[in-house]
């Protein structure tokens, strides 16, 4: 028979494993919305800048909605990893690209690639939380289906975007 000491530990155990899977997410969210802001900019008037502006701030959304949920949760967020991913991003910017002062075809295609991943993440993050709210209350099962959509949305255009910055960077490639 389990004690009720154990039942609690059990409890708290699991809250904490939600707590550091959810800060987790957080951080990457927390990049990836700092990588689709800044793919935003680098494409400033160019063809496809509506297409990034609306891209980032729909990620930029689903970084609060995440947050929102962490709140209603109870999930405290732990600043140390939003920061180090905030970094991260920052440093993630210091990569060989074949040019050395300016954006090169290869720029958008590592940046598209990393951001789909990101998205991908964030997708398997609102399924794990959907299944999660078929237990409990305080999670809004139609608001996580729409996440989830919106996610699929936003990796099938980045696969466009992805294919075609694709097909630059090969043209580029001497023969």
């Amino acid at each position: 028979m389990v004690s009720a000491d154990t039942a609690r530990d059990v409890g708290r155990s699991e809250a904490s494993m939600l707590g550091i899977y959810l800060n987790d997410h957080l951080a990457g969210a927390t990049a990836g919305t700092e990588l689709a802001h800044r793919m935003a900019r680098s494409h400033g008037d160019g063809e496809d800048s509506g297409t990034f502006r609306r891209l980032a701030a729909e990620i930029g959304r689903d970084r609060a909605a995440l947050l929102d949920i962490m709140t209603a949760l109870g999930i405290k967020v732990r600043r140390y990893k939003v920061g180090a991913a905030w970094i991260g991003e920052k440093a993630g910017r210091l990569k060989f690209n074949g040019r050395l002062f300016a954006r090169s075809p290869l720029s958008d295609l590592e940046e598209l690639e990393m951001l789909r991943l990101g998205v991908e993440g964030k997708a398997a993050g609102w399924r794990t939380l959907r299944t999660l709210a078929d237990t409990d209350t305080r999670l809004d099962p139609a608001r996580l289906d729409e996440l989830i959509s919106r996610a699929r949305r936003q990796a099938d255009l980045l696969e466009d975007l992805r294919v075609a910055a694709a097909s630059q960077v090969v043209r580029a490639y001497p023969s």
